[in-house]
């Protein structure tokens, strides 16, 4: 077994994981583009990730599951398609500096493919699995715990559109769903600007400007749900 060459040294001390079988490592940054001979899928990080992104999935999912134990199924499943969706794992990939690392063919170096999210995000869950086969649960464990949490712990996008958030909240206490005006527009004809009202009986109206009627929309709602004190985590 060849040793690591002191770049992948540098690069599994970013990760936190010391591999013992080091070819791991090498083909989860192997792209297709640079495998010759038969098989080439086998022989590139296509099949670590596929392995890759069902323990992530599994991990992630303890990960949810231990730290948010009011949340519901439904939460719960949002929370995870947030955090292993493309542009997540491909953000943890250039958090992970895996870029520099990959093994492409000339054509895919020259355009650009170090860069390209749909790649370093199946690298990502390739390391994943890399680490996995490597040093069990465990060691997968650590990893995902390393480069996710803090994404678990604040996501980087809305999990749910706070007109959706408003809706749920209305019904919980018996009123119908909320009902949005239209109070007026200003701005040029190529940077429009709508104000918009959203209303519920019995309460104060809230209202909110934005570039489109559906933006102003979002913006009322989370307006109102702000004056309420209602948990806006998950608002836009």
């Amino acid at each position: 077994m060849s040793e690591p060459a002191p770049d992948l040294k540098q690069l599994e001390a970013r990760i936190g994981h010391v591999f013992a079988d080091s070819e791991l490592l090498v083909l989860a940054l192997t792209h297709i583009s640079v495998v010759k001979g038969s098989a080439p899928r086998v022989r590139s990080y296509q099949r670590l990730e596929f392995l890759g992104d069902h323990v992530l999935g599994s991990v992630v999912s303890h990960m949810l599951y231990s730290t948010f134990p009011q949340a519901e199924e439904g939460e719960l499943s949002r929370r995870l398609a947030e955090l292993v969706r493309e542009e997540a794992c491909a953000e943890v990939a250039q958090d992970m500096g895996l870029g520099p690392h990959l093994r492409l063919g000339p054509g895919e170096t020259q355009s650009g493919a170090r860069q390209r999210r749909a790649i370093l995000a199946d690298v990502a869950e390739a390391v994943v699995a890399a680490v996995y086969l490597d040093g069990g649960y465990p060691a997968a464990t650590a990893l995902v715990e390393r480069f996710w949490r803090s994404r678990l712990e604040a996501p980087r996008r809305p999990l749910r559109d706070p007109k959706t958030v408003l809706q749920e909240w209305a019904q919980g206490r018996g009123l119908p769903p909320p009902a949005y005006r239209d109070i007026g527009r200003s701005g040029p004809d190529h940077a429009p600007s709508f104000r918009v009202a959203v209303d519920l009986p019995g309460l104060k109206s809230a209202e909110a400007d934005g570039g489109s009627k559906q933006t102003a929309q979002k913006a009322a709602a989370a307006a109102f749900l702000a004056r309420e004190g209602v948990v806006t985590e998950n608002s836009e």
